[in-house]
């Protein structure tokens, strides 16, 4: 295994799984501290977005590791810099410019990706 493919994607795919799971755990209330944009989201779709993060962090650790599919952990980081990028573009049409930890998200995605097709 390459090692620093894990030292991006273990990473990577930690944060995911925990964001993920709190999307798809916590209230609108619970998460409106951390995340502003909460209240312009149905709750579906947050929900569907906390699932669809799990899974991501899923591809980016299993394939590699198994051995079973493994071109599906850089379509997981493809998918991470998508959603980041998405993120982004939400954050900035509400004038919230914190968008510093989604812009180290998304090029350490790309590091994942790149580090994944090598490997």
């Amino acid at each position: 295994m390459n090692i620093a493919y894990w030292i991006t994607a273990g990473p990577l795919a930690l944060f995911y799984f925990y964001a993920g799971t709190l999307k798809t755990i916590r209230s609108r209330d619970q998460l409106r501290p951390m995340m502003a944009w909460v209240d312009r989201t149905p709750l579906p779709a947050l929900r569907a977005l906390g699932a669809v993060e799990i899974l991501g962090a899923t591809g980016l650790i299993l394939p590699p590791l198994t051995g079973i599919a493994p071109s599906l952990a850089p379509a997981a980081a493809i998918g991470f810099v998508l959603l980041q990028t998405g993120a982004i573009t939400v954050h900035l049409r509400t004038e919230d410019r914190r968008i510093a930890l989604n812009a180290v998200l998304t090029a350490t995605a790309a590091v994942t990706i790149w580090l994944a097709i090598r490997q």
